[in-house]
């Protein structure tokens, strides 16, 4: 009888030793390394189909030059959910694996669920390692009153070769496994949710999705600190990662993607969570922007871009004097480090005296921001509610503060002044610099361009 092959895990970034460590080498991370069968006595090179059909036989690949490889570009798969297109770079792409992590009840199985029953034309498997049968039916019917618009099968289990069992039997179009951390596969002596079963089973996975081009989401779990949950590989082994944000104190959801091979990574979706389901927010500046009737101290609006699409957001700020000995920086939605930069331009170049007094930043809606054109209308709500003075609620701002005071150039500004334009402003800051290749009898809105932030200053509070 062969002996039993163990190693020992980083259960935080996946680092493998052979024998146990107090200290992770790759990420430093304390007692955190588990002691993990890697192989089953007498097992068969796991593979997701069956022993007789195993690819093993086949012939090796050789290479080829890269002028004789034909290639033929395949269509995506269209959802009927636009702001997951835009997210995936245009659709879904077969053969695809891909990832979506998020906090719990943040809306992960929910979109998923609700792909399945919308997909037309496309046989979709749903595998639940963490409901029931009749638990998904009763959210199904609470997203979709008919659920008669697609071809959705549900299967609940957690072993990949009865997985694939059913797979061989059912021939879908798509996959969605809920979630990961659920799966186990025989040729691993692990519990599921360990580094060695989440590494397996995703192999698998990733076999299956290539050699069928049928398309692979995997629902994945993230730890204490916002991580996806499992080994660092998991995320370099598939195509695309999918990160569900949000405040639970919001309705609102946010889709980003991390990482994309078929598609831009700077891409974002978002979402109106409801009680029937996740709705598309297809007009995002709307929704971002507050209603209110006269203008308020500490109040700006920026123009960002976030992938190809232009958003307005409200900046807020609040400024006051510290009832404690040392004053308070705190930022939601924005790099506070960024934050603290721009408030030392602010003391060194333009004389605000704020090195004792409170500042908070806010970016309304519960999203992050982290395109540097916000700076200058950061810049501009810090001062007016340190002065006590309202920006216009007509005024737009899309400009980079340097260190030196300098108001820098952003990408993309015709993008920026157009949606401006369109939500009714009537005026936008920009730097002089980008003004240069500007064709400013195309807009209607009032341009001003400004080199320096005291000429900001100047035009906003006299």
């Amino acid at each position: 009888m062969s002996k039993i092959k163990t190693s020992y895990f980083c259960q935080s970034c996946g680092y493998q030793s052979p024998k146990w460590l107090g200290k992770c080498p790759a990420c430093s991370a304390w007692n955190t390394f588990v002691e993990e069968v890697i192989e089953k006595p007498n097992a068969s090179i796991p593979d997701w189909k069956a022993a007789s059909q195993s690819t093993s036989t086949q012939r090796a690949q050789k290479p080829q030059d890269i002028n004789a490889i034909n290639y033929k570009e395949q269509s995506r798969i269209q959802t009927s959910d636009e702001e997951l297109n835009r997210v995936l770079g245009g659709g879904i792409v077969p053969g695809s694996l891909i990832l979506i992590g998020g906090e719990p009840g943040i809306g992960k199985s929910t979109l998923m669920l609700q792909l399945a029953l919308t997909l037309n034309g496309h046989r979709v498997l749903y595998v639940s390692g963490e409901e029931s049968d009749q638990q998904i039916k009763m959210r199904a019917e609470r997203l979709d009153q008919n659920l008669q618009s697609g071809e959705c099968y549900i299967l609940t289990e957690t072993s990949t070769q009865n997985i694939f069992k059913q797979i061989e039997e059912l021939d879908p179009g798509i996959v969605i496994i809920d979630s990961i951390q659920t799966l186990y596969s025989a040729h691993i002596e692990s519990t599921p949710g360990s580094v060695s079963q989440v590494r397996e089973c995703t192999a698998e996975l990733l076999r299956f999705a290539k050699e069928t081009a049928t398309p692979v989401f995997l629902i994945g779990h993230i730890t204490k600190d916002g991580m996806i949950a499992g080994p660092k590989i998991l995320e370099h082994m598939v195509d695309t990662v999918l990160q569900f944000e949000g405040d639970r104190h919001y309705s609102y959801r946010i889709l980003r993607a991390v990482k994309n091979r078929f598609g831009s990574a700077s891409e974002l979706g978002i979402y109106e969570m409801q009680g029937s389901g996740l709705r598309e927010v297809s007009n995002p500046s709307e929704i971002l922007l507050s209603q209110r009737d006269e203008p308020l101290s500490g109040v700006t609006v920026s123009a960002t871009i976030e992938g190809a699409r232009t958003m307005l957001v409200e900046t807020q700020a609040l400024v006051s004097h510290s009832a404690y000995g040392t004053p308070q920086r705190s930022a939601t939605g924005f790099d506070t480090r960024r934050m603290n930069m721009l408030l030392a331009v602010l003391e060194k170049r333009g004389g605000f005296k704020l090195g004792m007094k409170d500042v908070f930043v806010n970016i309304t809606g519960g999203i992050r921001i982290e395109d540097p054109a916000i700076d200058l209308g950061l810049v501009a709500a810090i001062i007016s509610s340190n002065e006590d003075i309202p920006v216009s609620y007509k005024t737009c701002f899309a400009a980079e503060v340097g260190l030196s005071g300098e108001i820098r150039a952003v990408n993309r500004i015709e993008q920026r002044i157009a949606e401006a334009e369109k939500l009714g402003f009537e005026q936008i800051f920009i730097s002089k610099y980008n003004q240069k290749s500007l064709d400013l009898k195309r807009f209607k809105i009032a341009i001003v361009s400004v080199g320096k932030i005291e000429e900001v200053f100047g035009y906003l509070f006299g």
